[in-house]
């Protein structure tokens, strides 16, 4: 029997071991893809993951403006970013102040709340302590038309034209990058529509250190006069997506729908006040700021870009946070000297009820033998 039981324990521990190899050999063949706006691509046998992007969408009628910055993670050296865009976009370096200065902007409001009875972690309930808490690449193969290539600070920023996703593929291949199939399919709706595309080379300014943390933005104009927000290669990304939108426009804006995320929230609504930095320059023109929170749990489920519109009216709102608090007087909970406090009339009546009773005269008790 023992020696049934060793066996036993060896097999199965054998069984866990060639499982965990082959998660980890899975980890190297199949890099993980995934921006919420565009496709992010790395190296052959590296990954990289954008866990969090906010984007601004600026539009005045006539002319559209995005503003993105990405945070990624992963161990890829080098990646390229591809975004489709539906007229010839310019691009140029952002100002990461502006991401500071909308993240101010549309803070929720802070406000105390107090509550009488104890609640979760007061006392009684627990212990009252809770936290809060580039050189140019190769010559672009036949489909691919080069329209632009620039220098930006990190990027090596490439403006493309194409009328065959293999032909995309042939041109980051010949540039160091090589494209997963799953994207040639994913861009065939773009290509359909002669949308042009946007490619970014990226690398850390340190040579061989990973991609990771906040990128500095980028900025892309172009022609629109229907404001869009492309997500449709995002059903790449492997792991739930997380998108912060920002949306400049002359009146309060929405989504047409979800587009097979989590309900899109407004987390915030009103005018720009703010007549300094690069947050007030790019509210020219469109001065209404809506502020768009979503989850993509199943990046495979997305359909579509997010096309925006005007929202049924400009009424403002901003997120309010409550401070719950306790009830105190003079540092005791309320809670508790009411409650004290009614015992002890309690028991006052009580003794005084018993005395006067003790006190009073019994009556005579008379009987007949």
């Amino acid at each position: 029997m023992g020696r049934f039981l060793r066996e036993w324990v060896r097999g199965r521990v054998l069984v866990v071991v060639v499982a965990l190899l082959g998660i980890q050999l899975g980890s190297l063949v199949a890099p993980a893809y995934a921006c919420g706006c565009g496709a992010m691509i790395p190296g052959a046998h590296e990954s990289v993951g954008v866990g969090r992007e906010e984007s601004v969408v600026r539009w005045d009628g006539r002319q559209e403006q995005i503003v993105m910055s990405l945070t990624v993670d992963g161990d890829a050296d080098r990646a390229a970013w591809i975004m489709p865009v539906p007229h010839r976009a310019t691009v140029k370096l952002g100002d990461p102040e502006l991401f500071t200065q909308l993240r101010t902007a549309t803070a929720p409001v802070h406000r105390d709340r107090y509550h009488f009875w104890p609640d979760d972690g007061d006392w009684p309930l627990g212990d009252g302590d809770s936290a809060a808490a580039p050189a140019p690449g190769a010559a672009a193969p036949q489909g691919v038309g080069v329209v632009g290539r620039q220098k930006l600070g990190p990027f090596d920023v490439a403006r493309l034209t194409a009328t065959d996703p293999a032909a995309l593929d042939h041109w980051l291949d010949a540039n160091g990058f090589v494209m997963p199939p799953r994207l040639q399919d994913a861009l065939q709706p773009y290509v359909n529509r002669h949308w042009e595309y946007v490619a970014v080379r990226l690398a850390p300014d340190t040579a061989g250190a990973p991609l990771s943390g906040t990128l500095d933005p980028l900025h892309l104009t172009f022609a629109s006069t229907r404001p869009v927000y492309p997500m449709r290669l995002s059903r790449l990304a492997r792991t739930p997506q997380s998108l912060g939108l920002y949306v400049l426009a002359a009146h309060r804006m929405q989504t047409r729908s979800a587009i097979g995320g989590d309900r899109p929230r407004v987390t915030y609504a009103g005018r720009v006040d703010t007549t300094w930095g690069p947050l007030a320059e790019l509210a020219k023109g469109a001065p209404y700021l809506t502020a768009i929170g979503q989850e993509f749990p199943h990046p495979s489920s997305i359909s579509g870009d997010h096309e925006l519109r005007r929202a049924s009216s400009d009424a403002p709102y901003q997120q309010v946070v409550h401070e719950d608090h306790l009830r105190t007087v003079a540092g005791i909970p309320a809670w508790l000297l009411t409650v004290v406090g009614t015992l002890a009339v309690l028991v006052a009546a009580a003794v005084a009820f018993a005395v006067r009773r003790s006190r009073s005269p019994q009556p005579a008790h008379t009987g007949v033998r």
